[in-house]
């Protein structure tokens, strides 16, 4: 028998309360969590290691979330990233669907809301890996 692996979450919010509110959630809901509010540390961090899902802001000193999301794309394709910002545009959106993300919300959003999103994109997730 196999132990299932917790579900790997990577949120980088230059906002601390984003990941003040949401880590004690995940980590409750039985996902591994790391949290960063500086770009450069989480853009060091994906080249360390994989996570199955990334939670990103796209407004950000240093790198942007655009830039992020299309490394952390490039190093893993079968990471699921969603994307939360305060500036939602239908150009940002539109371009954050290009760049391979799978959804996109906007600040401020409820619990529950982004609960259901990692819930989706993990079992997306989970379908693209057996396939693979």
């Amino acid at each position: 028998m196999t132990i299932e692996q917790k579900t790997s979450i990577l949120i980088l919010d230059d906002e601390p309360i984003v990941s003040k509110r949401l880590k004690p959630s995940l980590d409750k809901n039985g996902y591994e969590v790391e949290a960063f509010v500086r770009s450069v540390d989480a853009l060091s961090r994906i080249r360390e290691r994989d996570f199955d899902i990334i939670i990103t802001d796209l407004k950000m000193e240093g790198v942007n979330g655009m830039e992020f999301l299309t490394e952390a794309k490039r190093r893993s394709p079968l990471t699921e990233v969603i994307v939360i910002t305060g500036f939602a545009t239908m150009e940002t959106a539109k371009q954050s669907f290009s760049k391979g993300v799978f959804d996109f919300l906007a600040k401020p959003f409820k619990l529950g809301e982004i609960l259901e999103v990692i819930r989706k994109a993990d079992i997306k997730r989970k379908e693209k890996a057996a396939a693979a």
